[in-house]
């Protein structure tokens, strides 16, 4: 009797159409597939690999990690890394209490339960909308789909959680919205990252906070994409001299260990009692072990520097590589995370780049999205950007 094995692709729920190259081993900035052929990275496994692959220092954390047996206790014991990860980035940003979640999403959910608890004590049960803006993306969970702005992703999954609505990227629909009486917070990306890599207008994040606090509702930051250093400050909200009420991290949290968190005030925090909120792996001593040292290394001034220095070259060379280009019809972004609008659908340029060694993603139908790892060199920017043109044609 012959034992048939399902293949790879057989066996898993196909949610991702992939291509057919299997990759077997990462270095510096680029990854080898199993031929042996090497492709320059300009996804960063959708912003999370912001050290790049195979770093030294990275490994060895791994490695000492294990040491004392320690991968997973649970949340109802006390263990040291999470509590260190804690305080980190409390001392490192406006925030007094952090909780941990295992992805972005289940932090934008957590933070979601977070406002409606604080609301509810502040305003009663009326006091439960969630506002998001035009082009967001927020995750694919219930409460977090509702929140996201892609019709596509939504439109199989209705009826929606309810209490979640979607209002333009304007201050005049917002003032309108923003009922004091009924909304408990208004969820923001920074920099919109699904939604094509839309840089938010500093006065814009000022007048919404100024909005907000006057009227009782709380602003919830997502940087799940934009945040860790990507935009060239650790936080995106730095830029902007904006301080949020929450404010949600996560995909290069602990190195390409799944982690993330919800950072609050203690207003906020102090809402929220024992049991209203868990997670059996988040915060676990391994994983936070490891992002601690990643918290240190992609906030070090140095590393910041680097991205905004080498983000404002990336993106003057884009914008001369469009003024080049008749299939390009625009170019976003900041520090090391940019969108390209191109006039044909972005998936075939993403295919054909890859045909050629260069990995890229896209933001929407037509958007081209670029997130390098934050240690990526000019050399290897200048590499990626030749092949860019020359497939972009």
């Amino acid at each position: 009797m012959t034992t048939i094995v399902p293949s790879i692709t057989d066996a898993l729920v196909g949610v991702y159409r992939k291509p057919p190259a299997e990759f077997v081993r990462g270095a510096g900035v680029e990854l080898f597939d199993a031929d042996g052929t090497s492709y320059l990275d300009f996804v960063a496994g959708i912003a999370v690999n912001a050290l790049g692959y195979g770093d030294p220092q990275l490994t060895q954390v791994m490695r000492d990690a294990t040491d004392s047996g320690l991968v997973h206790t649970s949340n109802l014991y006390r263990t040291s890394p999470g509590e260190r990860l804690a305080d980190g980035l409390v001392a490192k940003t406006f925030a007094d209490r952090v909780f941990f979640s295992n992805s972005g999403a289940e932090a934008n959910e957590g933070a979601f339960k977070m406002s409606r608890r604080w609301a509810r004590s502040m305003g009663g049960a009326a006091k439960h909308e969630i506002l998001a803006l035009r082009g967001a993306f927020h995750g694919r969970l219930f409460g977090t789909l509702a929140a996201t702005d892609r019709p596509s992703y939504r439109a199989p999954f209705r009826p929606l959680a309810g209490g979640i609505s979607i209002v333009e990227r304007d201050l005049e629909e917002l003032d309108a919205a923003l009922n004091p009486d009924t909304v408990a917070a208004v969820i923001v990306e920074p920099v919109q990252g699904e939604g094509g890599v839309r840089v938010l207008d500093a006065e814009f994040l000022r007048a919404l906070r100024a909005m907000t606090r006057e009227r009782g509702i709380l602003l919830i930051l997502d940087e799940i994409q934009c945040g860790y250093g990507r935009t060239g400050t650790f936080l995106a909200c730095e830029q902007s001299g904006v301080e949020p009420d929450l404010l949600t991290v996560a995909k290069p949290m602990a190195g390409g260990l799944p982690m993330g968190a919800i950072l609050a005030t203690k207003a906020v925090s102090d809402a929220m009692q024992p049991g209203d909120h868990g997670t059996t792996f988040g915060g676990g001593p391994f994983v936070s072990s490891v992002a601690v040292h990643v918290l240190e290394r992609l906030s070090d001034p140095a590393l910041l520097a680097h991205v905004r220095t080498e983000g404002a070259w990336l993106g003057a060379s884009l914008h001369a590589l469009a003024g080049r280009a008749a299939k390009v019809r625009a170019v976003r972004g900041i520090g090391f995370m940019w969108g390209i609008d191109v006039v044909e659908p972005a998936k075939d340029i993403v295919a054909r780049a890859m045909e050629q060694g260069l990995l890229i993603c896209s933001a929407g139908e037509h958007t081209l999205r670029l997130l390098p790892p934050l240690v990526m060199t000019r050399t290897d920017l200048a590499r990626g950007l030749a092949i860019l043109e020359q497939v972009i044609g």
